[in-house]
């Protein structure tokens, strides 16, 4: 019988990590730079790397796959960059703004700051354009859709080139019939075009937010569907029994099609797969309170999971952007190995967010780089092996790093390249530490109360000053922290959300009756999304949610509830809920207040069968995986000390070693700090705790 394997692969900004692992939990991990150009050209050379270890050729890898998955920033970067497809929007005369008018402000932070300048819109005025309809807020139309108006748009459209189409109408989400006619002339008109349905993608009240998550989604959508086509046929091509799954903000798993039509699901996929992997490489310490920090080469990604519940965003500005849909909570910041050191008109030293990204990248790659980064920092610190990296096949230049750092931080500040290099290392430690306490102490969290756990291949030499500055006192680090996120896909379900608007008082049989028969209209539409996907019915689950709010509130709070029937004797249940929910978002919460019913959702899952931890086997004393020693710099002054270097391929489980220290593992370089110790289990993670 052949062996069967999972594949994941997650295109980062500077390196493209792979990750195999088989049924008996055996998992191979493998970078590759990447080629944003060509994403497949990445995905080639991660395969050849699979064929030089392994001895399996490409075609036999992707054949006995029975899960090939795909993190992508491709979206992210579009919108990023502003790189997307010609849009147009088809909305209700009269409101051709409001995705300009937002709600009255700018975004929090600059809510009120006239300096700063307004977004950069998706759809310029030109290629907005109003129609005669109305619906109002009970359902019933006010005026029918006038059909010529939308023809005339079309029209217009065609002669200026637009390749995607966004609909939104007023009130829409309680009157499809005139979207759904309005999509149907886009469609006959302009067959080739990229169309978004408002209340198909959306169907939540507030016409801001589903406009500006409809115009997202028509942006990215052919950029993502161009993306997914070449990828899905470069696997078909080499033979692959399944389709590809691409992973989504939301946390969970897509086939391109659905990926392609919910594009706006992939915008910030790449970090979102964190959480999952967080929890299951806690799993074995028994830890469900987490934060996973990714410190890759371009950014720092943050998530929290408390009690084994990872915090889910909507109706959010992403990148000065509404969008509505859900999406794991991810904290990102331009702190990264090729973060950037700089002086700046004040004559202080700050590191990022610009990076020296995968081209040239650092100065200590040889490609041509020449400012100092945060790799270049710790390379003269002594943290990074400067003979090679990626298990050799990657030398590091140290007289490069030395020379950047003199001549661009070091000589400007007059300090030794020593002290310079400790102060780049410790202002992007500081940048990082206040990223976490946005995530954690911002948002009613204790991080004492937490485990962090190190993903990315730079977060494992940052992870116990992080860890110092936060008052943590016990790290995980997974032998495969490098690829955490591509490994965080391969133990992902499939996952779909399903939406829709309620607005009603939660009292009466009535109301009970018909948020009962709209939970079960979504969710018939999502398991049978998930049977033709190819799952069975004993393998889908159902999670809901409801927003409610107090009658006269403005805002809503999110609750999760049970799958049970909502009736006169279990109302007190779903309410007891609210209240708790709003207390501790608020601090308070009226027993005696009328709440009202906004929105109903509904996460199906599609469970796939996830891969076993590692079961490593015992090893000789520490002390034996000496690799050699090397002088390290831990303090402000810029003294050294010499510290051995452990290789992480020769400690077994159980093997405990005492900072300062640096084991050196194929893909990632764990520094421990003076004051901590480390010992390996047999799951295949460092446990890092401070010394009492």
């Amino acid at each position: 019988m052949r062996t069967r394997y999972r594949l994941g692969v997650d295109a980062g900004g500077t390196f493209t990590d792979f990750v195999l692992a088989d049924a008996e939990g055996g998992v191979r991990l493998y970078k590759s730079p990447s080629t944003p150009h060509d994403p497949t050209e990445a995905i080639s050379k991660g395969l050849a790397l699979i064929e030089e270890d392994t001895g399996l050729s490409p075609k036999d890898i992707v054949s006995q796959c029975d899960l090939c998955i795909n993190g992508t920033t491709v979206g992210l970067n579009a919108l990023i960059q502003h790189k997307g497809a010609k849009t147009g929007l088809i909305c209700t005369k009269g409101h051709e703004d409001s995705i300009e008018i937002r709600l009255g402000h700018k975004e929090d932070g600059y809510r009120y700051d006239a300096d700063y300048p307004p977004a950069q819109m998706l759809v310029p005025r030109h290629l907005r354009f109003g129609v005669s309809e109305r619906v109002v807020s009970n359902g019933s139309v006010m005026t029918p859709l006038n059909e010529d108006e939308v023809r005339a748009a079309c029209e217009y459209f065609i002669q200026e080139g637009v390749e995607a189409v966004a609909i939104s109408f007023v009130w829409s989400v309680l009157h499809q019939d005139h979207e759904r006619r309005a999509a149907e002339i886009v469609r006959e008109m302009m067959p080739k075009a990229f169309l978004t349905v408002g209340s198909e993608l959306y169907p939540q009240i507030r016409e801001y937010t589903r406009t500006s998550t409809s115009i997202a989604n028509a942006y990215l959508g052919p950029i993502l569907k161009h993306y997914v086509d070449g990828i899905d046929q470069y696997f078909r091509d080499l033979g692959a029994e399944y389709p590809v799954r691409y992973f989504q903000s939301n946390g969970g798993l897509a086939i391109g099609q659905a990926m392609t039509d919910r594009s706006v699901y992939a915008i910030n996929s790449g970090p979102a797969s964190a959480p999952q992997a967080g929890l299951f490489v806690s799993a074995p310490f028994g830890y469900d309170n987490v934060i996973s920090v990714d410190m890759g080469g371009t950014s720092f990604d943050i998530t929290l999971t408390s009690g084994g519940s990872t915090n889910i965003n909507k109706d959010i500005d992403f990148l000065r952007y509404r969008i509505g849909v859900p999406m794991i909570q991810v904290e990102t910041l331009g702190a990264g190995g090729g973060s950037i050191g700089w002086i700046d008109d004040l004559g202080l030293l700050q590191v990022g967010p610009q990076s020296a990204g995968a081209n040239p990248g650092p100065a200590c790659y040889g490609h041509g780089g020449t400012e100092p980064t945060t790799t270049d920092a710790n390379l003269v610190l002594g943290y990074l092996n400067p003979e090679a990296i990626l298990g050799g096949r990657m030398a590091l230049d140290r007289d490069k790093a030395f020379a950047a750092v003199k001549e661009k931080i070091a000589d400007p500040l007059n300090i030794s390249v020593e002290r310079a290099a400790y102060g780049m290392f410790t202002i992007v430690n500081n940048n990082m530490v206040n990223g976490i306490r946005r995530v954690s102490v911002e948002r009613g969290y204790d991080p004492r109360d937490f485990v962090l756990v190190a993903a990315g291949g730079a977060g494992s030499a940052h992870i116990t000053a992080l860890a110092k500055e936060m008052g943590i006192n016990t790290v995980l680090v997974p032998k495969l922290a490098s690829g955490l996120c591509a490994f965080g896909q391969i133990i992902s379900d499939v996952k779909y959300n399903y939406m829709a608007t309620c607005p009603l008082r939660l009292e009466g049989d009535e109301a009970y009756k018909h948020i009962n028969d709209t939970y079960a209209q979504i969710e018939a539409e999502g398991i049978e999304h998930l049977e033709d996907d190819g799952f069975e019915r004993d393998r889908i689950d159902v999670k809901r949610s409801i927003d409610m709010r107090y009658v006269g509130q403005i805002h809503e709070c999110t609750v999760e509830i049970d799958t049970f029937e909502i009736n006169a004797d279990t109302v007190s249940k779903l309410k007891d809920g609210f209240h708790a929910k709003h207390e501790q978002l608020y601090t308070y919460s009226e027993k005696n207040t009328p709440i009202e019913v906004v929105n109903l959702e509904s996460t199906l899952y599609g469970r796939v069968d996830r891969p076993v931890l590692p079961d490593l086997d015992a090893g000789d004393d520490a002390s034996k995986a000496i690799r050699t020693h090397r002088d390290m710099i831990f303090s402000p002054d810029g003294s050294s000390v010499s510290a051995p270097v452990y290789d992480g391929e020769k400690l077994g489980a159980g093997a405990e070693l005492a900072g300062p220290a640096v084991i050196e593992e194929i893909t990632t370089t764990i520094v421990i700090e003076p004051g901590w110790h480390a010992s390996l289990h047999k799951s295949g993670s460092y446990i890092l705790k401070r010394n009492n």
